[in-house]
């Protein structure tokens, strides 16, 4: 190689090396064959906290959980990159400080033109506030080279400072379609579409990325073969050591498919907002409901307690009962609500159909209006079918609210069942088995079939604008099929329609729920309880109903200061948490508690059915608003 070959070299070297230590929003490093860090950069110092001093020389593996590292997940992200040329994947990481962050990773292996393995190109964003952090890899030049031209899943190239493309990756080939010998020299709005070019978009964004020190944006771009994709792109300046601005560091990554899907979604806006619209109100109605659910524990708690404690004075008691009486309607209320907000799991039970409808009779005349005729024709003997009663309550009381909305003038809402005993080549396709199908038959205007056939699409609405989310029949659906049946739809134009709910028959041996007149009280022993909850009241009327109960209660208005009491002197059987505390979680706290005290009982209360985690999903829960004897219940099966 001449002189002046190995000067362009060294020089294009130092370029690279300027291009890595210039992005700060991506940490790219690399490690040996055996997982060994090899270099280091501020970047990565900024948002995992070691000094190159303290991690070089040291093995990947301490960034990972301890979980992670003990089910081996550092080797088989190697493992997978030798095996498959690449890695990418999410999880959490650990920084010097023991806090964590969430991760996205791609890792590539590098060989050299012998094709022996060097090590591996690691490059992790920081999606924890989705803000990228680059790392400076401290090695040989030829290293830099190599790690650059090793990635393909991120477009890392150099612009000089009039836009000129200087140098080109695997990676942005990929992406972008040209061979470098195609690019660099070429300016780089070649990759803009042609009315942002008009627009200036391209200067723009030099601009800023100088004016700020960095620039970042999504837009479409062009490949090579004209076809457009969508890009997250960053653009860092690169400044030399007097100051001179060499040029830009470009990383550019493709996110079409996020796009596509947006784009979809843009072709139902209006319906798409009448979702968002009623999602809202479903997020609403769903915290609400949980702060009910707390209002409620303390209302019914405190009852009890008065209950007890009072003389017997019939009015009184009769006083108490009509305060109880409203509290536990206030409870079905709000399990309807957090039902609509999807924040209560699918209970599954036998339910009778005829007693069910009568009791949400009245509600549903007061919603169909005098010129409706609501008639309801139940077999005697009729068995008991498996569903979740609210969600069942809120499918007939919609499917009736739709029959109410095809009859502008009136007309008959018919509510009946039938038995059947499905098999296996049956129509509708479902389990062979006993099924009994629940109609909702109107006399209404009906649909034709292009409308039948797209009725139960989601966002699929004949109703005007701001009168239907077209929802509600795609909710009817999944919920039937999650409990096993299915949802049959039957239509002719101006002969009316009939909705058929086909739901499993309760088996025989299903548990159901007894009615005791006096419920009997399990016998537990005197135990010391931590209760846990941020809440004062709650807390407060928890701790009365197990005092009141013979045991021993220790409160805590945190997480923080439950650990604290735990690592005291202080003996405690029993842990009874919120689930739902600021700054640290009850699936948090139980956590910390299991690592702390693994045999320590752990009790999780909570106002709605939150998607826990490993061990915490096995733990005990006690759904608020909870009673005295629940409290008994609980506790007894746990301390078995």
């Amino acid at each position: 190689m001449s002189e002046d070959q190995t000067n362009t070299t060294a020089f294009e070297d130092r370029r690279f090396r300027l291009l890595i230590d210039a992005v700060i929003d991506y940490a790219i490093y690399m490690i040996d064959p055996d997982g060994i860090i090899i270099s280091w950069n501020a970047g990565a110092r900024r948002f995992k906290g070691y000094e190159e001093a303290e991690i070089i020389g040291q093995h990947f593996s301490r960034f990972y959980t301890d979980d992670d590292r003990r089910v081996g997940k550092p080797q088989k992200a190697l493992d997978t990159a030798i095996r498959e040329g690449r890695f990418e994947g999410e999880g959490w990481r650990v920084r010097k400080d023991g806090t964590h962050f969430w991760s996205h990773v791609v890792i590539d292996p590098i060989y050299d033109p012998s094709g022996q393995l060097l090590g591996f190109a690691k490059i992790t964003r920081d999606l924890t506030d989705r803000k990228m952090a680059e790392e400076v890899l401290k090695q040989s030049e030829q290293q830099f080279r190599l790690l650059v031209q090793s990635v393909t899943d991120y477009a890392i190239y150099m612009l000089a400072p009039d836009g000129r493309l200087t140098n080109w990756n695997p990676g942005a080939q990929r992406i972008k379609g040209y061979a470098p010998e195609e690019v660099i020299g070429q300016h780089f709005s070649m990759f803009y579409t042609p009315e942002d070019r008009v627009a200036g978009e391209p200067q723009r964004t030099l601009d800023i990325a100088v004016r700020e020190g960095r620039f970042e944006n999504k837009g479409w771009r062009v490949r090579k073969d004209g076809t457009r994709f969508f890009a997250h792109v960053v653009v860092d300046p690169i400044w030399g050591e007097t100051g001179t601005l060499l040029g830009f560091a470009k990383i550019t990554r493709d996110i079409t498919e996020v796009t596509q899907a947006q784009q979809a979604l843009e072709k139902t806006r209006e319906a798409l907002f009448q979702a968002q619209k009623m999602q809202a109100i479903g997020q609403l109605s769903g915290g609400i409901a949980h702060d009910f659910n707390n209002l409620l524990t303390v209302i019914l708690g405190n009852l009890e307690i008065v209950r007890k404690r009072m003389s017997d004075d019939p009015k009184i008691t009769r006083l108490l009962d009509n305060a109880t009486q409203g509290a536990l309607r206030g409870v079905s209320l709000t399990q309807r609500m957090l039902a609509f907000a999807r924040r209560q799991e699918l209970k599954s039970e036998p339910v009778e159909i005829p007693a069910l409808v009568h009791g949400i009779s009245g509600l549903l005349r007061s919603s169909l209006g005098p010129s409706v005729v609501l008639e309801t024709r139940f077999p005697p003997g009729l068995e008991p079918v498996l569903a979740d009663v609210n969600q069942l309550e809120l499918a007939v009381l919609n499917l009736a609210t739709n029959a109410r909305d095809a009859m502008p003038h009136g007309g008959k809402i018919v509510i009946s069942t039938r038995t059947e005993d499905v098999r296996d080549d049956a129509r509708p396709p479902m389990e062979a088995g006993r099924y009994v199908c629940l109609s909702i038959t109107d006399t209404g205007e009906g649909m034709d079939d292009a409308t039948l056939a797209s009725a139960m699409d989601p966002f699929f609405t004949t109703k005007g604008l701001g009168k239907g989310t077209g929802l509600g029949l795609s909710m009817v659906h999944g919920f039937i099929e999650q409990l096993g049946g299915r949802f049959v739809l039957n239509s002719k134009k101006d002969h009316g329609t009939t909705a058929e709910l086909w739901l499993p028959v309760a088996s025989s041996n299903e548990p159901r729920n007894a009615v005791i007149d006096e419920p009997v009280t399990p016998q537990v022993s005197r135990l010391s309880v931590l209760v846990v909850d941020d809440d004062g009241l709650v807390l407060t009327s928890t701790c009365l109903l197990l005092e009141d109960l013979g045991h021993r209660v220790i409160a805590a208005t945190s997480g923080a200061q439950a650990l604290k009491m735990l690592e005291g002197d202080q003996a405690i059987d029993l842990v009874i948490t919120d689930m739902a505390m600021p700054q640290m979680s009850g699936a948090q706290l139980a956590d910390a508690i299991r690592r702390l005290k693994p045999d320590m009982p752990i009790i999780l209360a909570t106002g709605y059915a939150e998607r826990l985690e490993e061990f915490e999903a096995g733990l005990p829960r006690l759904s608020k608003p909870f009673t005295q004897l629940n409290l008994v219940e609980i506790i007894a099966s746990t301390m078995k």
